[in-house]
C-alpha cells in the first residue's frame, strides 16, 4: 500500500481554519454519562464563532418527529438561524460542533440499519426549487464523466477537509461492530466511493484509522485500506493510533479518477491514500456525488443508549464552479 508521508503536517492541520459563521446560542448538555465534550453550557449564551459555513449542508438527526418512520433533516436555513438539539447536535465549549448518535435511533431509510448524526452537503443552499437527488446543481460529478453531465452539476470534483475530535465510541454489541464510526465520506447515487472510519477497541487506548472504497454497483466489492493501525477487531493498541479527544484533520480529494484520503495531525507527518478508481463506475452518466461530515454510528447489536459522539471544529467544502 502506497502510504505517503508528508512532513508539512502543522502548517496544513492549521488550514482548516479558514470559513467562519456566527451561530449564536447554546443549548443545555445532555447527559451522555460517558462523554467527555457533551456540549455547551445554556448560561453562555454569547455568540461563538465557528469554522463552519452551515449553509453548505442539512443535518440528518436519529429523531421523528413528523412521526414517519424515518430520521429527520434539518435544513440549512435552520442551521444558519442556529438550530441545536441536545444532545445529538449541539455546540461545545471549546467553539465546536458536537455531534452524537445512540445505537437505537430512527434510521435516514429503509436501506441502512445504523443510526447518524450527519451533515449532507447541499450545493442549492436553499434554493428548495432544486431536488436534492439527480445531477443537478445540488450535487456535483468526477471531471471523468461526461461534459454533459459536468454541466448539469453544482460541481466538478471536490475537496472536504474537516478539524475534529472523536469524544466517544461504542463499548457494547458483537465484536466486529464495538468502537467504529464513519467521521466522513463521499455518497454517490447509491454507493459511497469513500468512507473514513475512526475505531478504537474497548482495552485499547487509541484508535485506527482506515479506508471502504465502494464501487458502484456491478463494478466489483468493497475495498479496504488501512492507514493508522488496523481493522481487525483484534487489533492491538496501535502505537501512533489517536486518542479519544485527540484532535486532528482529514482531507478527502476527489479528482477525475483519483480519490485521495489524507490524515493530518499536528507534530505529526501526513498519512495519505490515493485510490484509483478508473474501473469503479463513476465515470459513468447519473453517477451524482455529495459529502458527508459527523457521526455515523456503526454499531447496531449494542446496547440501545451506547453512543458514538464527535466534536467538528472546522468543515471547508470546495468544488470546480461553485463559488460559495
Amino acid at each position: 500500500m502506497d502510504i505517503v508521508m508528508n512532513l508539512n503536517s502543522s502548517l496544513r492541520f492549521c488550514h482548516f481554519f479558514s470559513l467562519t459563521l456566527l451561530l449564536i446560542g447554546c443549548n443545555a448538555s445532555g447527559d451522555a454519562s460517558n462523554s467527555s465534550n457533551s456540549g455547551s453550557d445554556a448560561k453562555n449564551d454569547l455568540p461563538i464563532f465557528r469554522s463552519i459555513d452551515l449553509g453548505d449542508w442539512a443535518l440528518g438527526i436519529p429523531i421523528d418527529e413528523d412521526n414517519n418512520g424515518r430520521s429527520d433533516t434539518i435544513q440549512p436555513y435552520d442551521l444558519v438561524d442556529g438550530y441545536t438539539l441536545s444532545p445529538y447536535f449541539e455546540h461545545s465549549n471549546d467553539k465546536g460542533i458536537t455531534f452524537l448518535s445512540f445505537v437505537s435511533g430512527p434510521k435516514t431509510s429503509t436501506n441502512t440499519t445504523y443510526t447518524r448524526s450527519e451533515l449532507r452537503e447541499m450545493l442549492r443552499r436553499n434554493n428548495t426549487k432544486i431536488s436534492t437527488q439527480g445531477v443537478n446543481k445540488n450535487n456535483w460529478v468526477f471531471s471523468s464523466t461526461p461534459q454533459s453531465e459536468q454541466d448539469k452539476a453544482g460541481g466538478v470534483d471536490g475537496t472536504l477537509e474537516a478539524t475534529l475530535a472523536v469524544n466517544h465510541v461504542t463499548v457494547t454489541g458483537d465484536s466486529n461492530q464495538i468502537g467504529r464510526v464513519v467521521i466522513g465520506q463521499i455518497h454517490a447515487t447509491k454507493n459511497e466511493p469513500v468512507r473514513i472510519y475512526y475505531r478504537k477497541l474497548k482495552n485499547n487506548t487509541k484508535g485506527a484509522i482506515y479506508l471502504a472504497h465502494e464501487p458502484a454497483s456491478g463494478f466489483g466489492d468493497d475495498q479496504w485500506y488501512e492507514l493508522i493501525g488496523q481493522r481487525s477487531s483484534s487489533a492491538k493498541d496501535p502505537e501512533d493510533g489517536i486518542a479519544l479527544n485527540e484532535k486532528f484533520g482529514y482531507k478527502i480529494q476527489a479528482e477525475k479518477n483519483n480519490l485521495t484520503v489524507t490524515i493530518i495531525r499536528p507534530g505529526k507527518p501526513d498519512v495519505s491514500k490515493t485510490i484509483d478508481i478508473t474501473n469503479s463506475g463513476y465515470d459513468q452518466a447519473g453517477q451524482y456525488m455529495y459529502f458527508k461530515a459527523g457521526v455515523y454510528n456503526l454499531n447496531k447489536s449494542g446496547d440501545s443508549n451506547d453512543f458514538a459522539q464527535a466534536t467538528f471544529y472546522s468543515i471547508t467544502n470546495k468544488h470546480q464552479g461553485y463559488e460559495h
